[in-house]
């Protein structure tokens, strides 16, 4: 399903239960971080594999990726730029993490946390519009080039099917950072879910 099929019913009530899915997962990074988050969503696309793993080519990201367990199958990768992932590690444990040594056991743990928390809130949204259960697994986390990391985390599906890319912006005590959430149906699951969303 190309994303040129979509009309803007179908946008819109997706980008409405991302907003959702965002304000929930403000609310817990919140509770997490002792400081207040907003998140806003300043756009959501929705495009063909082949067109996603060229979007962040040869940048350094930190990804997390879950799978969706539940009545929708697919992924959720998570990706960040390096640098704004050091902002919410130094944001949420107070210290700016060592350049060029890998990230200690706290440090990782904290950033799935993070991406637990950014999946589930999505997948809460989702699941409550579509009146299904949907769950994160636990995340992966790696780092690498965002081309690669994409590439990787298409491999297994059609590069014709369709992936939500839904661009992130975090507001943590005045600092600004953003990321990209990519959801990543099992192919010919986009289709149903669109639908269902629109009843």
């Amino acid at each position: 399903m190309a994303h040129h099929e979509l009309h803007d019913g179908e946008l819109n009530a997706l980008t409405h239960v991302c907003n959702t899915g965002m304000q929930h997962a403000a609310v817990a990074l919140s509770q997490l971080m002792g400081k207040g988050v907003s998140i806003q969503v300043p756009r959501l696309q929705v495009l063909e594999g082949s067109e996603v793993s060229h979007l962040l080519g040869s940048q350094e990201v930190t990804a997390l990726q879950l799978q969706i367990l539940g009545n929708v199958r697919g992924s959720i990768l998570i990706l960040l730029l390096r640098e704004n992932a050091q902002r919410i590690l130094e944001l949420l444990l107070g210290q700016v993490p060592k350049e060029g040594e890998p990230l200690s056991e706290m440090e990782r743990s904290t950033l799935m946390e993070v991406g637990n928390i950014l999946a589930s809130a999505c997948l809460n949204a989702l699941g409550n519009s579509l009146k299904m259960t949907l769950l994160p697994s636990v995340p992966a986390l790696s780092a690498g080039l965002g081309g690669d990391i994409l590439a990787r985390a298409l491999e297994r599906g059609e590069t014709d099917e369709a992936v939500v890319m839904i661009d992130a912006m975090f507001s943590v005590s005045d600092s600004l950072c953003g990321g990209s959430i990519f959801l990543i149906p099992a192919p010919a699951s986009l289709g149903a879910l669109l639908g269902a969303l629109e009843q």
